[in-house]
């Protein structure tokens, strides 16, 4: 399976602006129940990421005001991204190699088009097996 199967049923891409408050960002991401977010520049280009794990371990852990802060200041800017045509077991082989939970996923127009966790790669990982499993297990205990 490639990436462009999972994310092409997807109808929105989350992401929030380079100058946006930490508060907005926290506020956007519990909306949206995520737990990473894009970030874009004035002109829509991708040039950074921001995690649940970097409000607590940059603003939270420093005490620091999450209403003073912007996005921008805070957010990872060692971008690994990913293209539509990657497999899902490539990207579960990125993540372990990098130590990360999360892909940026762009086309090839390098557009930002969404992120992919690891949730979502073992999620279809596991139905897939589960799925291979049932196929075997109706072969050796055929129903009479």
């Amino acid at each position: 399976m490639k990436v462009s199967d999972l994310i092409g049923s997807r109808r929105e891409t989350y992401s929030v602006q380079e100058d946006a408050s930490v508060h907005q960002v926290a506020q956007y991401l519990r909306e949206k129940q995520v737990r990473s977010v894009g970030v874009l520049d004035d002109t829509g280009g991708l040039t950074g990421v921001i995690s649940q794990s970097d409000i607590s371990d940059k603003v939270a852990a420093e005490n620091r005001c999450p209403a003073w802060m912007k996005a921008a200041e805070i957010m990872s800017r060692n971008l690994i991204s990913v293209s539509l045509e990657m497999t899902l077991e490539d990207c579960l082989a990125l993540m372990e190699e990098h130590g990360v939970y999360h892909l940026l996923v762009v086309d090839s127009r390098n557009t930002f088009r969404g992120m992919l966790s690891v949730k979502d790669i073992l999620r279809v990982l596991v139905m897939d097996h589960k799925e291979r499993a049932d196929l075997l297990q109706a072969f050796v205990d055929p129903v009479r």
